[in-house]
């Protein structure tokens, strides 16, 4: 069997908040001659510079570009995605909640112009960042193709988000980044980590210069780097995976050897967990994964 997936990994420069149709044709112009419904990943705070090209402080960008999810950016980027007949994942942007708070909020978007995920940062990079943690992890369905989860930069460092997303049926963890400074090194790290410890794709995509350091790039389940932007320029990323092979690694193991999701058998006994008053118990140990059975939990909703 085989589930390919087209992959384009915009390492792009951050762009106006309202710049929306510069975006669209950069979209276009990323995936022009590409087969048909690619998913297609921005940066972190991609669409997060000041409105109309304003050189706003950072301080100032969540309250003057927020707006709420459903507002007419929403709207402007399910016509793009529609438009263009692909998955978009745009990076993220501000988001203005309900009660008025600010979030850093990542969306897909389906070829059918549907937002089917949307997910707030859980770990803004403190004390820097201003905005108000998310409280919920979030993966969403590629209908006859697989499951993607959802992460945003300082979340990879958190070991806890990639593994839970796994848990969840993830795949793929994509995570928008938008890191300008010397510890993109350890980032690199992490995301050949995530993918060795979970056994799942990741795609670490960062901001081009003068915001971003780029060295964005797509790891494979066995943390092998499949490709990786040389430098901080512009850059497009394009590849096929193929979801099968999280199924394939997980069967027979990383290197053949090791099978983290079949460690536990029914009869251990559940192990303390202190630091989050919990435990891992070896009967909901195994995730949605297409080798083992298990519970299939909650599916967040956009």
């Amino acid at each position: 069997m085989s589930r390919p997936l087209p992959l384009v990994l915009a390492q792009a420069a951050q762009r106006p908040a309202d710049d929306l149709d510069g975006f669209a044709a950069d979209v276009a112009r990323r995936v022009r001659g590409l087969l048909a419904q690619p998913l297609v990943v921005y940066p972190e705070l991609h669409l997060g510079g000041g409105p109309g090209g304003s050189d706003l402080p950072p301080a100032e960008l969540p309250e003057a570009t927020a707006e709420p999810l459903d507002g007419p950016r929403d709207t402007a980027l399910a016509r793009i995605a529609a438009d263009l007949g692909v998955w978009l994942a745009p990076g993220s942007f501000f988001e203005r909640g309900a009660d008025g708070r600010i979030h850093n909020t990542a969306a897909v978007y389906s070829p059918g112009g549907e937002r089917v995920a949307s997910y707030r940062k859980i770990f803004p990079w403190r004390p820097y960042e201003t905005a108000v943690p998310g409280g919920e992890f979030v993966v969403f369905d590629m209908p006859g193709t697989g499951r993607v989860g959802l992460s945003i930069c300082y979340d990879a460092w958190f070991p806890e988000t990639s593994r839970h997303l796994a848990w969840m049926g993830a795949e793929l963890v994509l995570n928008f980044v938008q890191t300008g400074t010397s510890d993109r090194a350890q980032e690199i790290v992490l995301a050949r980590a995530n993918s060795i410890v979970n056994q799942v794709f990741t795609a670490s995509v960062n901001c081009a210069a003068p915001v971003g350091a780029g060295r964005s790039l797509l790891v494979d389940p066995s943390g092998q780097v499949r490709s990786q932007a040389p430098a901080d320029g512009d850059t497009t990323l394009t590849d096929v995976i193929d979801l099968d092979e999280v199924t394939n690694i997980r069967r027979f193991g990383t290197a053949a050897l090791n099978r983290p999701w079949e460690q536990f058998r029914p009869d251990d006994r559940p192990l303390d967990l202190p630091l989050y008053q919990g435990r891992i118990d070896p009967a909901t140990w195994r995730g949605r994964t297409r080798t083992g059975s298990g519970p299939v939990p909650a599916e967040s909703t956009p």
